[in-house]
């Protein structure tokens, strides 16, 4: 396996601190617009997304929440062995909200799209937008697009892009993964 990184540590922050001015930009002061990371990798994001806005915003309360997809995904049922499902943690009303639902990659689109069906559940949002840090742009199966992206990826299928936290104990790292040929 080769490895490439792609971006870490410092460029990783500078790039969330532009996400969230951009965001800023779109949602004002946030009261009515909420946070939903995708679990179980997108969750590490939004925790530092609501930080960060939290930091600029001084005062301000952002609402973010996880979103378990599990049983929305399209491809569930074909997983060998038991599968099991993490719990969704939303303590706050979406009806009539703008939702930023927020991932760590963005390959083909099938997480989204499942996690479009599971925040329905919730209510019906206003408006729903996407953040990512990582576009694999090249790789869609659905027609799905970031309004807001860290950094697009040119990769090819057989390649995965792995990023890793420092809240999960590793360092914070965005690699691109390849076979050796």
């Amino acid at each position: 396996m080769q490895k490439k990184t792609i971006f870490d540590g410092q460029k990783i922050q500078i790039t969330i601190k532009r996400l969230c001015r951009q965001l800023i930009e779109n949602h004002d002061d946030f009261s009515n617009t909420v946070l939903i990371g995708i679990q179980p990798r997108g969750i590490f994001l939004a925790d530092r997304i609501q930080s960060e806005l939290q930091n600029i915003l001084k005062n301000k309360k952002i609402l973010k929440g996880n979103l378990d997809i599990t049983f929305f995904r399209d491809d569930f049922r074909r997983k060998d062995g038991l599968v099991t499902a993490s719990s969704n943690s939303i303590d706050f009303i979406i009806e009539g909200k703008k939702v930023i639902l927020i991932d760590d990659v963005l390959w083909t689109g099938r997480t989204i799209r499942a996690a479009l069906d599971a925040v329905l559940a919730y209510g019906r949002p206003e408006k729903v937008e996407l953040l990512v840090l990582i576009d694999r742009r090249f790789s869609r199966h659905l027609p799905i697009e970031a309004d807001y992206v860290g950094h697009q990826v040119d990769s090819l299928n057989s390649q995965h892009v792995k990023v890793s936290w420092a809240d999960e104990g590793a360092e914070d790292k965005v690699i691109l993964l390849s076979e050796k040929q």
